[in-house]
């Protein structure tokens, strides 16, 4: 097909016409035309967004490329023969992980096949990861499916992958330069695609799920154990925590639902969806054969589970006060230093009250932690709802944001869609990154905040919400208002309280923080435990990820180390490149502090470190420590 019948046939859709492609090409086609009001005729040249960008898309997508990690490997040693590209792109369409045969880097650059490339349709028209974006269906995008004619050469075939809270979270894709004319050839692409999406939604949800009981589904016995179709997570009281995509659809089919809605499947009693008690659904673990461990669903369908048991049951108990007259969620914020026992008075006081509060802090600093904390200790009723500003297409947030009416656009669903700010009624709000959001959607925020009551978009009727905000920046909001980037009144409205979270290197209770995550990431018959070496290399790394990088570190510590013990060859790369300063600086650190306790008594000091005289004076001589007078 050549340029002009491409662009004609681009229009004859644009107008209503059928002409022939798939459903899901007409329609993003459509969106391209009318929504994002993108030409046809003008070819757009594959967009890299900067190194900075693409730091901080990673940085926000690392928990889930750490997961998905040996799914991809796994796939792409599958295509590599065939000469497929893997793109692993986030929510915003950004490629954050990226396989693909070094020899042909430079043509795959050009092409958008990159790391760092951006695929959302709004930047790039029609095209596998944005449409995937869009429908959150796995698709495939063949040659002339695409809106651009820079992109006609490649067929692309992607699936979404789903958070454990049934949120879009990132797009799996794997694409070819030039490829057999026909569309089916790419058939088994998608099988293989969906397969490893199914994989690292259900490694997800384990991972994030280890005091819940996970339940496992699969339509026939034979795969149940080896290849299930869905799972869900469900805590102590009965309420389903989390899903992977296919569970969400399972419960979603068992009641008449919509999965898009996830609002409607989580915190709901397990026994809505399936005709089982919590007892009988956990005793549907390996002790019985699989065709043994047959439930019925709602719908009336049969389904084949299998109950994996939490590590520790998690008891659901009513929100009591602690100690001191402080919700024992608070205790949780840190060590019982000062900066932190302030940080703790002043939540403890703010939490009850509705006023807005403004979280300031470098990204990973737990600022979205501490909201929760703020949420869960001020006794309102409604919903945790977060937002990260950042992560949604610009295009997209308002919509998001404010829900639609039905018909709003091309697209929409037939009955409209509520939004966030309404989800979040008689709750909490946190518009995390809010330094990120579109102008245009700071005024309709205000206007919300001010009045009271929310519009949908191309709604004509308002409806009344009541809910407490948090928002969070990593970026300093008064400057940003001052020069014009922030609506200064909105600001204003946003930060009735700030509080502020340092940097994990200035925090003075790491070694609480260093021991809660040790806990974390054990088990509960193999707790996990730090050589003297690596915990010295941990206390003295400058931490530039904050609390994510050092969760990270001992998650991956954790999955090398033996017999619960961390090595300091068990550590990430990253660290142990740095480890004979960082080693040698633990080590005169800990020098300098047991002469100090020991008043300067060498004997003394000797006898506390476990060494000779001799010994301690050639350690001194060697870090250049002197006795302190």
């Amino acid at each position: 097909m050549g340029f002009a019948d491409h662009i004609k046939e681009i229009e004859q859709a644009g107008r209503g016409s059928n002409t022939g492609r798939d459903a899901i090409v007409l329609a993003s086609w459509r969106r391209c035309l009318e929504t994002y009001q993108l030409d046809p005729a003008q070819a757009r040249e594959a967009v890299i967004v900067s190194q900075t960008r693409l730091r901080e898309h990673r940085q926000q997508a690392e928990d889930l490329v750490h997961i998905a990690r040996s799914g991809l490997e796994r796939l792409y040693r599958q295509v590599a023969e065939q000469n497929y590209v893997l793109l692993l792109s986030d929510r915003q369409g950004v490629t954050v992980e990226y396989l693909g045969d070094p020899s042909f880097n430079n043509n795959l650059r050009k092409a958008g096949l990159y790391l760092g490339s951006e695929w959302s349709e709004p930047r790039a028209g029609t095209c596998a990861v944005g449409a995937c974006i869009a429908t959150g269906e796995a698709l495939t995008i063949h040659q002339t499916d695409h809106f651009d004619i820079t992109h006609t050469p490649l067929s692309c075939t992607a699936a979404p992958i789903y958070d454990t809270q049934g949120a879009l979270a990132a797009v799996l894709d794997i694409s070819l330069l030039s490829s057999p004319i026909l569309k089916t050839s790419q058939n088994m692409a998608r099988h293989l695609v969906s397969s490893t999406v199914r994989r690292i939604e259900l490694a997800n949800l384990m991972a994030n799920s280890r005091h819940d009981l996970v339940l496992r589904f699969a339509g026939a016995p034979e795969f149940l154990d080896v290849d299930p179709e869905a799972a869900i997570s469900v805590d102590g009281a009965g309420r389903i925590t989390g899903m992977t995509h296919g569970g969400a659809r399972l419960l979603a089919t068992s009641c008449g639902l919509d999965w898009r809605s996830p609002e409607l499947l989580i915190g709901k009693p397990v026994t809505d969806f399936f005709q089982a008690g919590l007892d009988e659904l956990a005793s549907l673990t390996r002790a019985s054969l699989p065709q043994d461990r047959r439930i019925a669903v709602r719908d009336g369908s049969l389904l084949f589970a299998h109950a994996i048991e939490p590590q520790q049951r998690m008891v659901s108990v009513p929100l009591a006060r602690a100690s001191g007259g402080q919700p024992p969620a608070i205790s949780t914020l840190g060590g019982s230093v000062p900066a932190i026992d302030a940080l703790r008075r002043k939540v403890t006081k703010l939490a009850p009250s509705r006023l807005a509060i403004l979280l300031q802090g470098e990204t990973g600093t737990g600022k979205e932690y501490l909201a929760r904390i703020i949420h869960e200790a001020s006794g309102l009723s409604g919903r945790f709802v977060a937002v990260n500003c950042a992560a949604i297409p610009e295009q997209l947030i308002e919509s998001e944001l404010f829900g639609y009416a039905p018909g709003a656009f091309t697209g929409a669903l037939a009955k409209g869609r509520k939004g966030l700010i309404e989800e979040a009624d008689g709750g909490t709000l946190f518009l995390d990154e809010i330094g990120d959001m579109p102008y245009a959607a700071q005024s309709r925020l205000l206007r919300v905040l001010a009045e009271g009551e929310v519009l949908p978009v191309g709604g004509t009727v308002a409806r009344k919400v009541d809910f407490r905000v948090i928002s969070a920046s990593h970026r300093a909001l008064a400057d940003m208002a001052a020069a014009g980037g922030f609506r200064e009144d909105l600001y204003y409205r946003l930060n009735a309280a700030i509080l502020s979270l340092p940097p994990l290197s200035e925090r003075e209770d790491l070694p609480w923080l260093l021991e809660r995550l040790l806990e974390k990431h054990g088990m509960p018959d193999r707790p996990l435990i730090l050589s003297s070496a690596a915990r010295s290399l941990l206390l003295n790394h400058r931490w530039p990820g904050n609390i994510r990088e050092l969760d990270n570190a001992i998650a991956f510590s954790a999955a090398l180390c033996d017999d619960g013990v961390i090595e300091v060859t068990d550590l990430p790369d990253q660290l142990t490149r740095s480890a004979p300063v960082c080693l040698e600086q633990g080590e005169e650190a800990e020098l300098r502090a047991v002469l100090r306790i020991s008043k300067g008594n060498v004997s003394e000091a000797a006898r506390r470190l476990g060494i000779d005289r001799t010994t301690l004076h050639r350690r001194m001589r060697r870090l250049r420590v002197d006795r302190p007078h």
